[in-house]
């Protein structure tokens, strides 16, 4: 009987290749395929109350960003659908962090649920849960009562970064506490087409220091993403560099 080390290598090698060969055939990212990125930048705050442990989200600071807006199926503009946010967070030092979340509830027995919706501003959630030391954390992109209103569609979103300033509030909590605001990301300008397609994010691979994705759902996720970027011809970028495309 082969050890459990080489079975779990065989399956990532099955994963990646039928993820891979599914890119190929739609010719676009497997998920979230339509979508529209802007360069933005992320300001930290700090977590209120007790602390996470991760210095990425407890410390103030400001960081240089990639932020992409996007459609799951993707269902036409201004039909229900699951939309995505990613968030690369460019630090001076090592890897980025890479944010995804998709739309969710807001409340405790929503969080880990991709729910369908149309306008564009309202909960996203990183859907599983991820480790902070033993304490398990979810982390969100919440609407900003006080941000121009980005629209059912990536054209209207396109529009309000061209506009104003348009932000999303980032916040933390437990799997069954309240959200906690720590920063915020604003959009800025939108980024070309084939910038948007060069763009690369490791959800598993790009987490701050004491910040950690674990279990099966985790595994899947990073084999289906390494198995997309490698067909569609791009890297997801591990290095500290400031530039918006990889």
């Amino acid at each position: 009987m082969p050890p459990a080390s080489a079975v779990t290598d065989r399956a990532a090698v099955v994963v990646e290749r039928a993820t891979a060969a599914l890119t190929r055939l739609r010719r676009a990212r497997l998920l979230h395929p339509a979508g529209r990125s802007f360069a933005g930048e992320v300001v930290v705050w700090g977590t209120p109350g007790p602390p996470t442990g991760v210095p990425t989200l407890d410390d103030p600071g400001r960081y240089p960003a990639a932020v992409r807006l996007s459609r799951g199926v993707p269902t036409p503009d201004g039909w229900p659908d699951v939309l995505g946010l990613a968030v690369r967070l460019y630090r001076e030092a090592g890897r980025p962090f890479d944010l995804l979340v998709s739309s969710s509830g807001a409340a405790p027995l929503l969080r880990n649920l991709p729910l369908p919706r149309r306008r564009v501003a309202g909960t996203y959630s990183t859907i599983m849960p991820l480790r902070a030391g033993r304490r398990r954390l979810f982390l969100a992109a919440l609407a900003d009562p006080d941000s121009p209103d980005l629209g059912r569609s990536l054209a209207e979103v396109a529009d309000a970064a061209r506009a104003d300033a348009p932000r999303l509030v980032l916040a933390v909590a437990s799997a069954v506490g309240p959200w906690r605001p720590f920063g915020q990301v604003e959009l800025g300008a939108q980024l070309s087409a084939r910038e948007d397609a060069a763009l690369a994010f490791d959800p598993v691979g790009n987490l701050p220091p004491g910040l950690r994705a674990l279990g099966p759902i985790a595994w899947l996720r990073a084999r289906t993403y390494r198995g997309s970027q490698r067909a569609r011809g791009a890297v997801a970028q591990s290095g500290g560099s400031t530039g918006v495309t990889v």
